[in-house]
Parts: structure tokens; sequence; C-alpha cells
């Protein structure tokens, strides 16, 4: 079964789309997520741009504080997945 058939998935991505404004996806984060899940995400985003700027493991380990194996699995779906980094990361790249 497909994660995103699931009724809650659906309701998350449907809640997700919805934001407008970078105040109300702060706002939603804030209240969806603890701390330490908003840093892991951030930290995740952070490497997936820094692998896509070709920087090798031992710098974003560095630059990130992020273990090698978070970095191994970031890659992983960074080439291999369903293409989300990278997407996500050309329309920021868009809008500066």
């Amino acid at each position: 079964m497909n994660l995103f058939e699931k009724d809650d998935a659906k309701l998350l991505v449907e809640a997700l789309i919805s934001l407008k404004t970078e105040d109300e996806c702060k706002k939603f984060l804030s209240d969806l997520m603890t701390t330490k899940e908003i840093l892991d995400m951030s930290q995740r985003i952070m490497v997936a741009k820094l692998l896509s700027e070709k920087n090798i493991y031992s710098k974003i380990e560095e630059e990130t504080g992020a273990s090698s194996a978070t970095i191994c699995r970031v890659n992983r779906c960074y080439r291999y997945g369903d293409g989300g980094y990278a997407a996500v990361l050309e329309k920021i790249g868009e809008k500066k």
C-alpha cells in the first residue's frame, strides 16, 4: 500500500499545500512537530542542499553536524528517491 493513500497522510499533504505564507508554515510546523523533529528535518534539507552543491561528506558533516549515516541516507534519497529534495531545492533556488 502506498503510504500516501492513507487518509491521515492525505490530510497531511492537504494541510501542507494549503499553506500560503512563511508565517503560516512556521506556525503549523511548530504545532505539528517537536523542536527535535524540526531540527532534524532542517538538518536533512541542508544536507541535501550541500549534496546538490557537490560538497563532500566530511565538509557536510562539519557544517551541519549530521552523522555520516544521515548524510548517506539523505544522499540515497536525493539521488534515487522520488525527486522531492531536488524539486524543492530547485524551487527555492528560483526564488533567489
